[in-house]
């Protein structure tokens, strides 16, 4: 299950990352990992979330503009027979 790291860069950039935490370089990759999956699933969760936002917004925006009908208290209650 090892990972071997070919990259020079990769391998400065890990190994700082674990000094600058006091970490292992084992736990320093899992952190990492573990940040940068809660990211894309929290970006994903955003995505889902706006376009579903957008959808209610065109439904409500198809509705009929009609300037004849006052939204008022009375309008609320005979909608229940008040």
């Amino acid at each position: 299950m090892a990972f071997h790291v070919r990259d020079p860069e990769t391998d400065r950039v890990v190994r700082k990352l674990a000094a600058a935490n006091g970490t292992s370089l084992t736990e320093t990759i899992r952190q990492a990992c573990e940040k940068a999956l809660a990211e894309a699933s929290a970006s994903a969760e955003r995505e889902r979330r706006l376009t579903a936002i957008a959808a209610i917004q065109q439904r409500v925006a198809a509705y009929p503009d009609n300037p004849s009908v006052v939204l008022d208290k009375t309008f609320w209650d005979s909608l229940n027979d008040e």
